[in-house]
C-alpha cells in the first residue's frame, strides 16, 4: 500500500470530511465478554482510551487483562463527525484509531493500564506504528479526568528516561482530555476474537516501563 506525506500530517480542521449527524452501524454485543457494546460505564467503574496503532492488536491486548470489563474499537481526537473507517483512511478526518476501555479500579490500576500501553508499542514513532503509515495510527493517551492526565504524563516522563537508555529517541505521544469517541463498523469490533489468524503489526519497544514499581 502507498502513503503520501499528506497522510502523516494532521488534516485542518477546515479542510476535513464533512461526515454526518448519525452514527454508524455496529456490532451490539462483545465478541469475546458477551456483554452490551455500549458507550455506559457501571456504577463503581471507569473509562480510559488509548491510541497506539492498528486498533485490531489493541483491543484484544487490553481484553485479556484481569479486570477490563468491556473494550471498543473507535475514532477519536479529529474533526469529522461519525465517520466511517474508509474516511478515516484517507487522513482526511484528522480521527486516531482508539480502543476505548471500561476498567474496574478494584481490580486493575489506571497505572497498569499505562504500562501495558507503553510496553505495547513504540511510542516514538509519530505518525505511524510498525509498517502501518498516517495518522490514524498515532500514539495517544485521552485521560477522563485530572487524575489519569496526571499518571499518563508522569509515565511518559518515567518511560522517556528508559528508552533514551536504550538507545529510542523522544516519544511522540499526545496526551489529551478525551475526546469524542465513535464507535468503529462492527466487523473491527473484537477482530482477532473472530479472526485469530488477522493481521496485528503492534510490537513493543522490549524497554520495561518503571510505572507502578519501585524503580
Amino acid at each position: 500500500m502507498f502513503f503520501s506525506k499528506k497522510k502523516t500530517e494532521m488534516v485542518a480542521r477546515a479542510e476535513a470530511l464533512p461526515g454526518r449527524s448519525v452514527q454508524i452501524s455496529t456490532a451490539s454485543e462483545h465478541f469475546v465478554f458477551h456483554r452490551p457494546l455500549t458507550p455506559d460505564v457501571p456504577e463503581g467503574m471507569a473509562a480510559a482510551m488509548f491510541g497506539m496503532g492498528c486498533f485490531w492488536g489493541v483491543e484484544r491486548m487490553f481484553w485479556k487483562l484481569p479486570g477490563v470489563w468491556l473494550t471498543m474499537a473507535g475514532y477519536a481526537g479529529g474533526y469529522t463527525p461519525n465517520p466511517t473507517y474508509e474516511e478515516v483512511c484517507t487522513g482526511k478526518t484528522g480521527h486516531n484509531e482508539v480502543v476505548r476501555l471500561v476498567f474496574d479500579p478494584a481490580e486493575i490500576s489506571y497505572e497498569a493500564l499505562l504500562k501495558v500501553f507503553w510496553e505495547g508499542h513504540d511510542p516514538t514513532q509519530g505518525m505511524r506504528q510498525g509498517n502501518d503509515m498516517g495518522t490514524q495510527y498515532r500514539s495517544g493517551i485521552y485521560a477522563y479526568d485530572a487524575a489519569q492526565r496526571a499518571a499518563a504524563e508522569a509515565s511518559k516522563a518515567a518511560f522517556q528516561g528508559r528508552l533514551e537508555a536504550a538507545g529510542y529517541g523522544a516519544i511522540t505521544t499526545e496526551i489529551l482530555e478525551a475526546p469524542e469517541f465513535y464507535f468503529a463498523e462492527g466487523y473491527h469490533q473484537q477482530y482477532l476474537a473472530k479472526n485469530p489468524g488477522g493481521y496485528c503489526g503492534l510490537g513493543g519497544t522490549g524497554v520495561t516501563c518503571p510505572i507502578g514499581t519501585a524503580a
